[in-house]
């Protein structure tokens, strides 16, 4: 099975294919220019960063990243992860709970339980299903793997507080939407629903800079 991926060229035609067919997606790229690609390393170090992002703000993810990979003499995997105690974890940025996430992911990657190789040829669903085995990650964690680390076209991220925001401002809503409204509003922007995604993304983001 031959799998669409994403770069700047398919980037820029998905944004095209959007602003043709939905006024305020246009208004987006008129104003802010087509949105970064965001894409990031597949494998281990990206799924322990995602999980750092979960519930908390980019910038605070971000910040713990960095301790993270200074804790792991900058480049984090299965072994050096596995090697930070509890009290490290912890100044680093990790709850309690995402330490386990984490040590327990760096586990099944050294077993051979899990093989995040593997997820480049599968189906969107099928690495989801891959994914959401995993302690810790969820539905939102598996969609934005998909979308920036593989980099497929039409992912949807369930459960984006940030997307939500963005679409009711967008779409001039009386009250935000659900993430189960928003998964039904973005069918109409099939097969492109990740590129929707970071154009409303790019959205919340240069409005949030102009404050």
């Amino acid at each position: 099975m031959k799998l669409t991926v994403l770069n700047e060229t398919e980037l820029l035609r998905g944004v095209r294919a959007l602003s043709r067919r939905d006024a305020d997606l246009r208004r987006i790229y008129k104003r802010y220019g087509p949105p970064p690609l965001w894409d990031r390393e597949p494998g281990f170090a990206t799924l322990v960063y995602i999980i750092l992002e979960q519930q908390v703000s980019l910038a605070s993810a971000k910040a713990a990243y960095a301790r993270l990979e200074k804790a792991c003499r900058q480049k984090v995997t299965p072994r050096r992860l596995l090697t930070i105690d509890d009290a490290q974890m912890k100044a680093i940025g990790f709850s309690r709970q995402k330490m386990g996430y984490a040590r327990e992911l760096a586990q099944a990657i050294l077993a051979k339980q899990f093989l995040p190789e593997a997820l480049v040829s599968m189906s969107d669903d099928a690495v989801r299903g891959e994914l959401v085995k995993l302690k810790g990650i969820g539905r939102w964690t598996a969609d934005i793997y998909l979308m920036e680390c593989l980099l497929r076209p039409d992912v949807w991220p369930h459960g984006d507080l940030a997307l939500a925001a963005a679409v009711e401002k967008v779409k001039g809503l009386p009250t935000r939407p659900s993430y189960d409204e928003l998964n039904r509003m973005a069918e109409q922007w099939k097969p492109w629903r990740a590129v929707a995604a970071r154009l409303f993304w790019h959205y919340y983001l240069s409005e949030k800079a102009n404050r």
